[in-house]
């Protein structure tokens, strides 16, 4: 108990340890491991280390003749031992259960934040609905799935007619209001559960449609078209007075001699074209 006093030399006043068990265990015929389990009274009102067991362990060593002290270590508190235990193991169990359950607690938390945040790594922002590397996870997903199948996949890309016009006379807060109705609006317009609406930039959207010829996705741009006609949003620069958009659109079969760049180029070419045309208008990728 020296070495144990000696630890608490800082404590002014007369220490007093209350033994509770001693244990002894041969491990070799030059190795004796010993056990203490005590209770230290501390001359200072407290009451922890007086209610918990402490537990000191030596490791002596023969050398030559003597019996020399190889290893110390005290444990501060410890739980005393119950049932005939050697050592506190039901405690242990008891504390391991309290662990593995904050670990599990803790990891469905890491788990639902990462979730979370992937979710956000994948949404615009302003408007709410899928970003540009959403749409290109998804393009990857369809495009794939139509090189499978044989089935055609289509996109309608679309362009804000003179937003820079809109921006400088309203603000960019009715600038952003505007991007999110017709966010709402192609979410609305893209009535199959497969078509994917995005994104694209600025005030670009693209929507992905799947299973798709090119007749099919021509009258969902129109629909399209509609939708946002329909909202009558202000714009005293474009000659209907509202919020007019134009759209680019292509189709492709998937195949070894095309790629999804293809399909973008080719809507990316069909807008240019309809902005070129006047605006407010849609025109088809030439194939």
């Amino acid at each position: 108990m020296k070495i144990t006093r000696l630890d608490f030399s800082q404590v002014t006043g007369r220490i007093r340890i209350e033994m509770l068990d001693l244990l002894m265990q041969d491990v070799s015929d030059e190795v004796v491991v010993v056990t203490a389990l005590f209770h230290i009274h501390l001359p200072v009102a407290e009451k922890e280390l007086s209610r918990e067991t402490a537990r000191l362990v030596l490791v002596f060593r023969l050398e030559g003749q003597e019996w020399k002290i190889s290893h110390s270590g005290i444990s501060i508190p410890y739980h005393p031992a119950r049932d005939g235990e050697v050592y506190p193991i039901k405690a242990l169990h008891e504390r391991n259960r309290e662990l593995e359950a904050l670990v599990e607690e803790r990891t469905r938390a890491l788990e639902a934040a990462n979730r979370k945040l992937e979710a956000l790594s994948y949404t615009d922002g302003l408007t709410g609905i899928a970003n540009r590397r959403s749409f290109d996870r998804m393009l990857a997903r369809e495009w794939n799935r139509g090189l499978r199948a044989g089935t055609p996949l289509a996109l309608v890309m679309l362009d804000v007619d003179l937003f820079k016009n809109f921006n400088d006379q309203y603000g960019h807060l009715v600038g952003d209001g505007c991007l999110q109705a017709l966010a709402k609006a192609l979410l609305h317009a893209a009535r199959r559960a497969g078509d994917s609406v995005a994104r694209h930039g600025g005030e670009e959207f693209v929507v992905l449609l799947p299973d798709t010829s090119l007749p099919d996705a021509l009258e969902t741009a129109r629909h399209i078209q509609k939708e946002i006609w329909s909202l009558a949003l202000p714009h005293a620069d474009t000659p209907p007075g509202i919020v007019t958009v134009s759209l680019g659109v292509s189709n492709l079969v998937p195949s070894r001699q095309n790629t999804p760049e293809d399909l973008i180029r080719g809507a990316d070419s069909a807008l240019y074209r309809a902005k070129q045309s006047g605006r407010n208008c849609m025109q088809s990728a030439i194939v």
